[in-house]
């Protein structure tokens, strides 16, 4: 039996934030900059690859959390500076906002395949309801709790291989 997932990535309202596609180009030097600064939850992903980097140039950074209580944000925007500062942009503001509000769609093709890499599942694209796992590819798999080593994950298993794994939560 395979678990379905919560398919709350098709049910976006229509003012919803946009899809990381949508997003301004990713291109100058802040961006390259801020593409080395890791996730501090998930380290094998930057803050660029999770999407929360909204604009980046040399007139500002703009980031937007994962949600409204992530732990990590004072964390991230010290690092995000501290990059800037060594990269010589210490002049370049950096600012959080919560609108609109960040969307796993904003999660790039590179960060998606650097979580399965890692052992987590990525977040579902809509209408997909069928979560493979990232250790052996199967689509057996159940949940064992919405609630996972994070807030923004869901802890599942594998039925096939037995390996326990997070689920990126859509949101």
């Amino acid at each position: 039996m395979v678990a379905a997932a919560e398919d709350s990535c098709t049910a976006r309202p229509v003012d919803a934030a946009p899809a990381y596609n949508s997003a301004p180009p990713r291109h100058g030097p802040v961006w390259k900059v801020l593409e080395s600064v890791p996730d501090p939850e998930i380290p094998a992903v930057s803050v660029v690859d999770l999407g929360i980097v909204r604009e980046a140039s040399e007139g500002g950074v703009v980031l937007t959390p994962t949600y409204t209580g992530c732990p990590a944000t004072r964390v991230i925007e010290t690092m995000v500076r501290a990059a800037l500062d060594e990269a010589g942009f210490v002049h370049v503001p950096v600012e959080t906002t919560l609108s609109p509000p960040w969307t796993t769609d904003w999660i790039t093709e590179e960060g998606r395949q650097k979580l399965r890499a890692y052992g987590i599942a990525p977040p579902m694209p809509a209408g997909r309801r069928v979560v493979e796992c990232p250790q052996c590819g199967s689509p057996s798999t159940e949940e064992i709790s919405r609630f996972g080593s994070t807030p923004c994950k869901a802890l599942w298993r594998c039925r096939s291989c037995a390996e326990p794994f997070d689920l990126f939560k859509c949101h």
